[in-house]
């Protein structure tokens, strides 16, 4: 019997929580080191749905992207910020979030994104290595990249700016990446693809010459997670884990 302790260790070996960034809050966050594991659930985000969801599949672990425990926190009770850390005591259920760590390494977020994306990754986007440059094996007009983006994420929708060039060296930075627009520009990218990109940031990617995508956060990050859960299924056969069939992106467009 795996316990979460042995999950944990293997997630670091995978991703160490030494790589996290000054910011970040990633690592085993709820729960008991030694309590018995036969199952867990992954999910991008640890929410109440979430959690009902591991109660209902009797799941005894939640392992996600984004930390359940963020900023500052004042009390846990029914209410407010606390509410989800109340109910994964009440029921009792661990949980384990790999956050800029699985961002960072090699085969994490980014490098799934641009397998997932068919690009060929050559070098990290910016100093903290949280993004990607690659290739396309064609160059292709943006359009045909545009769609391509779509069907791949699964997304319900882009936005993006034309700068008016065609699609073949490219840029990608799973969740908010907006602040890594010039260092995508300046290594001679033609196209960046990221999320939570707001108007000037918008202007700026325009003014630079570069595409700009907006693939939503979820849709850029999810696709980690049933990989992380393959990888996981192959080091614990004796343990079931399971992708949340709840999760889905809150961001819809009319």
């Amino acid at each position: 019997m795996q316990t979460v302790k042995t999950i944990f260790d293997y997630l670091c070996e995978l991703a160490p929580v030494e790589l996290q960034m000054d910011f970040d809050n990633a690592g085993r966050l709820v729960g008991h080191s030694d309590a018995s594991v036969s199952r867990a659930l992954l999910a991008l985000d640890i929410t109440e749905e979430v959690i009902r969801e591991a109660v209902d599949r009797q799941a005894q672990l939640i392992i996600s992207h984004h930390p359940v425990i963020w900023g500052k926190l004042s009390s846990i009770t029914d209410e407010g910020a606390g509410k989800k850390l109340l109910l994964l005591a009440e029921n009792r259920l661990s949980a384990i979030c790999m956050h800029t760590n699985l961002d960072i390494v090699q085969g994490g977020v980014n490098d799934v994104l641009m397998d997932t994306l068919g690009i060929q990754a050559l070098s990290p986007l910016d100093a903290d290595g949280c993004g990607r440059i690659g290739e396309l094996p064609t160059e292709i007009p943006l359009q045909d990249f545009l769609a391509l983006c779509k069907d791949a994420l699964q997304a319900n929708g882009l936005r993006y700016c034309d700068a008016g060039r065609p699609v073949k060296r490219v840029a990608v930075m799973g969740g908010a990446g907006a602040d890594a627009i010039g260092d995508a520009a300046a290594a001679g990218c033609d196209t960046y693809v990221t999320a939570d990109i707001k108007y000037h940031q918008f202007q700026l990617a325009f003014e630079l010459g570069l595409n700009l995508i907006d693939a939503d956060h979820f849709f850029t990050e999810n696709p980690v997670i049933p990989v992380l859960a393959e990888k996981l299924r192959l080091r614990f056969p004796d343990v079931d884990f399971l992708v949340s069939e709840r999760h889905r992106a809150l961001i819809s467009f009319y």
